[in-house]
């Protein structure tokens, strides 16, 4: 009996609510009850209430020490106001809620395989970066966190394979999801497979309903958009969405490794309104390779770490002096081309008149620059990946790989025509060669095949004279000479700065 008139009592001094002798509000509440101000949530259940910890049997160390367990507060506020009497949650209940939320959100929408790409793992300092591009990947780091504090408009993000794209794309969803707002992540191809298999007889969801949920969520985050495929109905869906979007101006991420000229038209003209979308081309190379990624399994540059301009002779004793005026000329001519790399320049001679010597030179001194953005390969070890990568074992990706050179900003291509001339290479070659063509991608290639011998479709393209420089270096083989062995002494100077040339 006395246990329940101490829960009696104070359950009514708890509903008096600080009332004096006469039931009147007590001065020093009526300005809080007036002004709405000063509300605390810290008083916990009646006294004599057992807590839910101990209804539950758990140990005290578990039980929150405000609300004791049950999971609710009650305001301390005067009788009358709206708000007397109301449970509130408990900040344990909130996050317990709000934990939950996050976990159901990452179960339906595979967050879970993207939880490690968050804003801390996201590496800025990369000392082996050039400075502009180091500055470049602050400047993509500094956009994708600012929308995650405040999306508005349009983030869009463009760069080559693993260059940090999807990396910072997550990491904004996972900011948001922490933060307690929503956020759809999705994989282009992954969002149509779903929709694809709605109308399946055996579908749980609606087409109607994801549809309608991708369209208007608070914030969309699209990854890999362009490789989606090219079936008419992708392009729709594709379109029918982000246009809807445009219209509405929500909030919407999207990484992509198509340049805009290969997107799709329609969405193109609404990517490249600079009112509503900022535009970040990531210019870092494939994280994965490392701190030399130039220097990979394709590219042989670091082979030719000592074939630099200085070291190009072109005063040679068993050559004439027009020899020596066209070696002259064709150094010149690799050197204007390495300070301002533009079009196509192709170096044609016999094995050992310094052709490889030249286009090394150039890929080298672009990178003593800061330039790094290039690829030395030699065109038969290239074809030979490139059939190891059609095995089914193979853990690499022939497609990639190939988009990789297609795109990449400075592509030296080193004997060509010393292939196997079979059917399959001559239409890699060609794809190769027709892509960097059509883009005006910087690009030497040097060859021992003469140019009125050079298979057509390449030769109609070399012979484009607003595009391509073709150079033929008439001097003999370099190779043995007195020249080379008294060219292998040590420099005198070995200088990298571009204006210190003289003839």
């Amino acid at each position: 009996m006395d246990e329940l008139n101490d829960l009696l009592r104070g359950l009514t001094e708890g509903m008096k609510g600080g009332t004096d002798p006469d039931g009147r509000v007590a001065a020093d509440q009526r300005s809080t009850f007036e002004t709405g101000v000063g509300a605390f949530r810290n008083r916990p259940a009646p006294p004599g209430l057992p807590s839910r910890s101990e209804r539950q049997g758990t140990s005290q160390e578990d039980t929150c020490p405000k609300c004791g367990g049950t999971g609710f507060l009650m305001d301390d506020l005067p009788v009358g106001h709206p708000d007397y009497g109301k449970p509130v949650p408990c900040h344990c209940k909130m996050e317990e809620r709000r934990s939950r939320r996050r976990r159901n959100f990452r179960d339906v929408h595979n967050l879970d395989a993207l939880a490690r790409f968050t804003f801390e793992e996201f590496d800025t300092n990369l000392s082996w970066l050039p400075a502009h591009k180091l500055e470049n990947l602050v400047r993509a780091y500094n956009a994708a966190y600012d929308f995650a504090v405040q999306p508005e408009g349009w983030l869009l993000f463009t760069g080559a394979y693993g260059c940090g794209k999807t990396h910072l794309a997550a990491a904004i969803a996972n900011q948001r999801i922490e933060s307690d707002q929503s956020a759809i992540f999705v994989v282009v191809p992954d969002l149509l497979d779903h929709l694809r298999s709605t109308f399946g007889p055996s579908s749980e969801g609606s087409y109607d309903e994801l549809f309608d949920e991708v369209r208007n969520t608070g914030l969309l985050i699209l990854d890999d958009l362009g490789v989606q495929g090219v079936t008419p109905w992708a392009q729709e869906k594709m379109f029918q969405i982000l246009n809807h979007r445009y219209n509405s101006q929500l909030p919407t991420v999207l990484t992509t490794n198509q340049r805009l000229a290969d997107v799709d038209q329609r969405l193109r003209s609404r990517l490249q309104d600079l009112n509503l979308v900022d535009h970040i081309h990531i210019s870092a190379p494939d994280y994965r390779a490392g701190a030399d990624p130039a220097q990979g399994d394709l590219s042989t540059l670091s082979l030719h770490a000592s074939q630099r301009f200085e070291s190009f002779e072109v005063q040679r004793r068993n050559s004439s002096p027009a020899e020596s005026a066209n070696l002259r000329e064709v150094k010149q001519a690799a050197m204007y081309f390495a300070e301002d790399p533009r079009g196509w320049l192709v170096l044609i001679g016999a094995s050992g008149t310094g052709k490889t010597h030249l286009a090394a030179a150039i890929s080298n001194e672009l990178r003593a620059s800061g330039q790094d953005d290039t690829m030395f390969v030699v065109v038969p070890d290239l074809l030979d990946y490139l059939r190891a990568a059609f095995n089914p074992d193979s853990s690499d990706s022939h497609q990639r790989r190939f988009d990789e050179l297609k795109r990449v900003p400075l592509l030296v291509l080193d004997n060509l025509g010393t292939e196997s001339a079979t059917p399959w290479a001559k239409e890699k070659l060609f794809q190769l060669l027709n892509y960097r063509h059509s883009a005006l991608l910087p690009t030497v290639i040097t060859t021992t095949i003469a140019e009125e011998r050079l298979e057509p479709w390449l030769r109609t393209r070399i012979r484009d004279a607003e595009l391509c420089r073709v150079w033929t270096i008439k001097a003999g083989d370099y190779r043995g000479s007195a020249d080379q062995t008294s060219s292998n002494q040590p420099a005198r100077s070995q200088g990298t700065s571009r204006r210190r040339y003289s003839w």
